[in-house]
């Protein structure tokens, strides 16, 4: 498998694909203000080739903040590309297509991975998938993008998930999640008059969330709440593993949060570690797992990045990923691993 990945500041399309030819996939992430253009002229310049794009910032070893990068394989990938629409109301409607597309793959073990961009309800389209991702053993990676909006092939849509099934041909795939966090004190907070329409999380252990956190955390305020959320986010325990919760917002005596949480959930508060060292960790991991690597397609959360560019390690984190082989990826709101919506992580794709 091979992989290319180009850029352009200006979100020209031609300059970011200088040097592509005959891909069997394009990926693409750009500005909402060049997205729609940037749909339409990837289309013109590679029609007919199965292509996924969503609004957002991208990063190879940089970060590129505004404009367009283009992430194609060339060969070595059997595709197949499609969407889910009404993911808000009815995500489970069209989950014929996606079945269909993984048949038509006819993937093997361990050798096949879904990259998807989703407008929004991912933890429900993620509980859709299930059934699919054990019976094929898939791997799931993907992001919720900016503007409420994706591409697939050519055409825009709202409210919807656009994919591509990804076979690599000439070896394995493997999905990845990194946290900076860890559970601070592996205090049990038991949540309850939980709404998970409204990401709202009503009390824990009994007591007002939002006074519990402040309690929890010295914050004195909404303001320090939410700020607070770099350091300290809350983390749902799903048996050893952790997954992140971040805090959107204040309501009432209650925390909206970035995902749906539901009664009797066992939540933790967790603490920053070092990201460098747990950078280090990832790599190490992912050196064991391949002696060689054609790839690697990632996201990276936005409050990952909000946090490591004030440290200023943004970069420093992105020329260390990309120390291991060819690497790209793009800032997320929301991060897909495997059957998990998870925030303030980092999850990757690795093709060997």
């Amino acid at each position: 498998m091979k992989m290319f990945s180009g850029k352009s500041s200006s979100a020209n399309v031609a300059e970011a694909a200088r040097g592509l030819s005959s891909p069997k996939l394009i990926i693409f992430t750009c500005d909402a203000d060049h997205f729609d253009d940037s749909v339409a002229a990837i289309e013109k310049q590679f029609p007919g080739v199965p292509s996924i794009g969503c609004v957002g910032m991208a990063y190879d070893s940089s970060m590129l903040e505004k404009g367009i990068a283009i992430t194609a394989f060339t060969e070595g990938v059997k595709v197949k590309t499609g969407v889910l629409e009404s993911v808000s109301t009815m995500p489970a409607r069209y989950i014929h297509r996606l079945q269909k597309d993984i048949e038509d793959i006819k993937p093997g073990k361990e050798n096949t991975a879904i990259i998807d961009f989703c407008a929004g309800n991912d933890a429900a389209v993620l509980t859709t998938l299930r059934g699919l991702i054990d019976k094929y053993n898939l791997q799931v990676m993907g992001a919720t993008g900016d503007a409420g909006k994706v591409s697939i092939n050519g055409k825009v849509y709202d409210d919807a998930m656009s994919y591509a099934v990804i076979k690599n041909e000439g070896g394995r795939v493997k999905t990845y999640k990194e946290n900076i966090y860890e559970p601070k004190d592996n205090r049990q907070l038991i949540a309850s008059k939980t709404d998970k329409a409204k990401y709202y999380l009503g009390e824990l252990n009994g007591r007002s969330a939002k006074q519990v956190y402040m309690d929890l955390t010295g914050a004195r305020s909404d303001k320090d709440i939410i700020n607070q959320t770099f350091q300290n986010p809350l983390g749902k325990m799903i048996g050893k593993d952790v997954c992140i919760c971040s805090i959107k917002d204040v309501s009432g005596s209650g925390l909206i949060l970035y995902r749906q949480i539901n009664d009797s959930d066992i939540l933790t508060l967790l603490e920053m570690k070092d990201p460098m060292e747990v950078a280090q960790n990832t790599i190490s991991r992912i050196k064991s797992d391949f002696s060689r690597i054609s790839g690697i397609y990632s996201v990276n959360c936005i409050f990952r990045y909000l946090v490591l560019s004030e440290r200023g390690e943004m970069n420093t984190y992105l020329n260390k990923i990309a120390s291991l082989g060819p690497s790209c990826g793009l800032i997320g709101f929301g991060e897909h691993y495997n059957t998990q919506f998870v925030n303030q992580t980092m999850t990757c794709v690795v093709f060997e």
